[in-house]
């Protein structure tokens, strides 16, 4: 043989030789599994899902391998339930999104990519981390069209009405009792206001519209809270308020929280409240009609939003109805001040 045929077979020897052992280590490439929860109403979730996911996505590549789970479907729906119990999770952290690593869980669009990138090279370092212990997650995972093994998650569920309905059917039922109150009460004083006033009625006291509003700014407070500061809700048994809050409706424009949003509002009620006590002549009707004024847009736009929590969102949060409902007596007695004496 040739000093070159020997040179050709030595060099298919070696390169034979080291095949098992480089598919070997392939085989052996330390793995990160997570399991991420989500929702389709969830404002927080998509920019997890657009923002974050796809950078490490791209950094890690097949070493990270997350799975999706729509909590808004039935099957994803138990999945999360397996999940709270297996973790013993409390109330106010059992909202979206929530990844889920090995035993470690983060919460919200702070902690996880704020943790999320320690926790991968952690757990590379040490081998890999597998699938959470989730009963129920590798048959879902089998079968499931929602989520994938191969990619980050994306959000392909486009949930109908009654889906979202009756995804918080106890909270959803209680808005529309409050949304249909407050249509009523709408409708009710605009018939009123058409009608001539009754000098012999008597008017409400004059303390409930600044107690009233001095508890709406405190709603309306630990609403903006929770916005500002991206932390969980506490929440009461019926509705799902951290879905609610983690929702592209918690703020206006995408920019102002809806919370800063109603302190302000309550603010003015209270300034108009004060400026009328002072009786300056001449001014008492301009400050009834403000005061009527800032409550009717208090009134439609929490009308708005109530809507949008059963029908849109498909979750209450019982904060949001208390504010609504305060709201509510606020307009009717700031009705009432139209027909003061002058």
């Amino acid at each position: 043989m040739t000093r070159v045929q020997n040179f050709i077979l030595i060099s298919l020897i070696i390169i034979l030789g080291f095949s098992p052992i480089v598919d070997t280590a392939q085989a052996q490439e330390p793995i990160v599994h997570a399991v991420l929860f989500y929702s389709p109403a969830c404002g927080h979730c998509a920019q997890i899902i657009e923002e974050v996911l796809p950078g490490l996505d791209r950094q890690y590549g097949s070493q990270l391998v997350i799975y999706g789970v729509n909590t808004y479907s039935e099957a994803g729906n138990a999945l999360f339930a397996s999940y709270v119990e297996l973790f013993n999770v409390p109330d106010e952290r059992q909202a979206v999104p929530t990844l889920v690593v090995g035993d470690q869980v983060l919460l919200g669009s702070s902690e996880i990519p704020e943790l999320f990138p320690g926790i991968i090279e952690e757990g590379l370092k040490n081998g890999g981390i597998d699938w959470p212990i989730i009963d129920g997650l590798i048959e879902v995972m089998e079968s499931s069209t929602e989520g994938t093994t191969e990619e980050t998650p994306s959000i392909v569920h486009e949930m109908t009405v009654q889906e979202k309905f009756k995804s918080d059917l106890a909270g959803n039922i209680l808005s529309v009792i409050v949304l249909v109150g407050m249509i009523v009460s709408l409708t009710i004083t605009g018939v009123n206001l058409t009608k001539d006033p009754d000098p012999d009625k008597k008017g409400a006291p004059e303390w409930l519209i600044p107690l009233l509003s001095v508890i709406g700014i405190g709603i309306a407070g630990y609403l903006a809270y929770v916005e500002l500061n991206q932390v969980e809700a506490v929440c009461g048994p019926v509705g799902n308020c951290n879905t609610v809050q983690q929702s592209e409706y918690a703020t206006l424009f995408g920019i102002l929280p809806i919370g800063v949003m109603g302190i302000m509002g309550y603010l003015v009620i209270i300034i108009l409240w004060l400026a009328r006590l002072l009786d300056l002549p001449g001014y008492t009707r301009i400050l009834n009609l403000g005061l009527f004024g800032i409550t009717l847009f208090g009134l439609l736009f929490s009308i708005y939003l109530t809507f949008l929590e059963p029908f849109v969102i498909g979750a209450t949060c019982i904060w949001c109805l208390s504010s609504a409902v305060i709201m509510t007596i606020l307009f009717l007695l700031a009705a009432i001040k139209l027909n003061d004496p002058v």
